[in-house]
């Protein structure tokens, strides 16, 4: 081999590995970046899920204190969306969810409330049905697990 071609072959070798790696650097910093961009987009997916199951839930929940007739066609809403949940959500959120409206069901089919007694539920705080789903869903928004 001429002497000759060793400076042009190391110069060659020089760029085609800064190529690469500037490549490398690039692929990289862009898999990273669409990764934390797809975590955030189910983050906030899973929080207006939250948040609209929160929301029927309540309004449910307070239907059921002081009414004892339940329509099914006002409980699916907050079905599809326990639904929707065991799509995006951790076995834990689900449970807590399902729980929820387990209760809501039991509470029409108990006797309605009274304004006395509604004041004394609200007093004592035990008319929070929603504090542990809430908790749990805090978590897992905090601490991702693998859903």
């Amino acid at each position: 081999m001429n002497p000759a071609y060793l400076p042009a072959l190391a110069a060659l070798a020089g760029s085609a590995i800064g190529g690469l790696t500037s490549f490398a650097s690039a692929w990289l910093t862009q898999h990273h970046q669409d990764r934390a961009r797809r975590l955030l987009q189910a983050r906030a997916r899973r929080q207006k899920l939250y948040k609209q199951f929160i929301d029927e839930a309540s309004k449910l929940y307070a239907d059921a204190l002081v009414h004892d007739n339940m329509e099914v066609s006002m409980l699916v809403s907050i079905y599809a969306l326990v639904s929707r949940m065991h799509v995006l959500s951790t076995s834990a959120v689900v449970e807590k969810a399902e729980a929820v409206v387990h209760m809501i069901v039991e509470t029409y089919c108990s006797q309605n409330k009274t304004v006395p007694e509604l004041r004394e539920l609200i007093s004592s705080r035990a008319i929070d049905p929603l504090r542990a789903f809430s908790e749990e869903c805090r978590a897992e928004l905090l601490f991702p697990k693998d859903c």
